[in-house]
């Protein structure tokens, strides 16, 4: 196995010229960059990455765990963390809880125990092991979502004001039975996004009744057995807000099948807008969600506090960013129809 030396002697430059390249650090001439390079290419030359992280105490590798990567949001997110850490040169190891708690647990251990430098995290268990977190001393940044208690860095959306803007769209379209299809309540951002559209219900004096509001956890399948009962009462809602695309999915699906046109006979209004939101039928009304962007910021935001650990005397700053979300108006609300979908049926 090649050495860095042989590198060295092989493009005929010091050893520290050929280490600044293969580290992307210092100022290097572009002749002397490609001498290195092409003897890296003819030797194929690996950096022996294990001894590396053994001699600086550093891996540059963080973690990033997700509760369930069959939802497109955190894929979208997980895009946002690839491409600001591979600019940074840091490698990513994924782990998708699959919303289990034990194994949350698992992966978090697992990445402790491989010494990632830091970790970018949106808990599964509410009830998360904080305390826990904190005594091993590895930077952490959370997203999406924030347990009760927790005193950290973070990267959220405004949820609660969402939602309330949402509320208050379908409202100012003429609807009064408007009905929740909310996520789990356990979790910071499926009850701001409660308490937001509630909000939007009281300001207008419309009552928010409890067979209106119902729980889908996040999921396509809590959106499908949601949307059924609620079309299913005697006095259905006109317009549903559905607090995350999965359980639009679902919900879609469960009209289709009940063949309750959309938005003819009801408007439905989801969160998120994954890239499909604009080819569907209808063009899915949605609040926007910057994904990407929280993925960008949540690693700068770990890179940051790991360049302060390395500086002597500086100390951890808590710091959450809220990021902004966007109404999108498509085809798939419109005011209420003029005939009663009880009525009709």
């Amino acid at each position: 196995m090649f050495k860095l030396r042989d590198v060295a002697r092989l493009a005929d430059v010091s050893v520290a010229t050929a280490s600044a390249v293969m580290n992307g650090k210092g100022t290097v001439s572009e002749k002397l960059r490609k001498r290195v390079e092409a003897a890296v290419e003819a030797l194929d030359y690996q950096p022996d990455h294990v001894a590396r992280s053994l001699a600086v105490r550093a891996t540059h590798t963080i973690g990033m765990l997700i509760p369930d990567i069959t939802n497109p949001f955190f894929t979208a997110v997980m895009q946002g963390v690839e491409e600001e850490a591979r600019q940074s040169r840091y490698w990513v190891i994924y782990c998708n809880a699959n919303r289990d708690w034990e194994l949350e647990r698992h992966y978090m251990s697992s990445l402790f125990a491989r010494r990632v430098d830091g970790v970018i995290l949106a808990p599964t268990n509410p009830n998360i092991a904080l305390d826990r977190l904190s005594r091993r001393r590895i930077p952490l940044v959370l997203f999406d979502r924030i347990p009760q208690g927790f005193s950290g860095a973070a990267v959220v959306t405004d949820n609660f004001g969402a939602s309330r803007a949402a509320g208050r769209y379908l409202i100012e379209l003429g609807h009064k039975r408007i009905a929740i299809i909310n996520g789990r309540l356990d979790v910071s951002n499926g009850l701001e996004r409660l308490e937001g559209f509630r909000q939007a219900l009281q300001e207008a004096d419309l009552p928010l009744a409890d067979e209106y509001c119902q729980r889908g956890d996040f999921s396509i399948k809590g959106g499908y057995q949601c949307g059924l009962h609620l079309m299913r009462l005697p006095h259905p809602p006109t317009a549903i807000f559905c607090c995350n695309d999965t359980m639009t999915l679902g919900l879609m699906r469960a009209l289709a099948e009940l063949r309750i046109p959309c938005p003819d006979c009801v408007s439905v209004l989801g969160f998120d807008d994954f890239e499909w939101a604009a080819s569907f039928s209808p063009r899915l009304s949605t609040i926007a969600q910057p994904a990407y962007e929280i993925g960008r910021r949540a690693t700068g935001l770990l890179l940051r506090m790991l360049k302060r650990n390395k500086q002597e005397g500086e100390q951890e700053k808590d710091e959450v960013i809220v990021l902004q979300n966007e109404l999108r108006i498509r085809d798939s609300t419109a005011p209420p129809a003029t005939i009663d979908v009880a009525q009709s049926a």
